[in-house]
């Protein structure tokens, strides 16, 4: 199976400078934990729930009201591509303790992501249950 068979697709990222409330309100609109930032037509980072609860609003001095995505955002991106077997991307997400993966195409546009909760409506249990086993493992 190929990450393209399970990836959310459409997926949109955000600039640096948007507001971290805006984030949220996308979060909650869309129902989803993360969101790509992007800039210079490059994704630079992404911004998960945790993100925005423990680089933000549990950090002393914080404002909310001015917060945006750069204040928040963990810098780089780590991809897989869409042709990539499931269980390569998988491995990849293991070894990175993430529970999400942009997804990009030859031409290195993202075209999706892909989440464990992806990963857990079309494979075996004992594949998901090894990379939710790692993936949540404490770092």
């Amino acid at each position: 199976m190929k990450v393209k068979d399970v990836m959310h697709k459409g997926v949109d990222w955000v600039s640096p400078d948007t507001p971290i409330t805006e984030l949220a309100k996308l979060m909650r609109a869309h129902d989803i934990g993360c969101i790509p930032i992007g800039e210079d037509d490059k994704l630079v980072g992404m911004v998960t729930d945790r993100d925005i609860v423990c680089k933000g609003l549990a950090s002393h001095g914080f404002d909310a009201r001015r917060a945006t995505a750069r204040d928040v955002m963990t810098e780089g991106i780590h991809c897989c591509r869409e042709d990539d077997d499931l269980a390569k991307a998988m491995h990849h997400m293991e070894k990175l303790q993430v529970r999400r993966l942009p997804v990009i195409n030859k031409s290195k546009r993202m075209v999706g992501i892909i989440s464990l909760g992806d990963v857990g409506h079309s494979t075996s249990g004992d594949m998901l249950t090894e990379t939710v086993r790692s993936v949540s493992a404490h770092h």
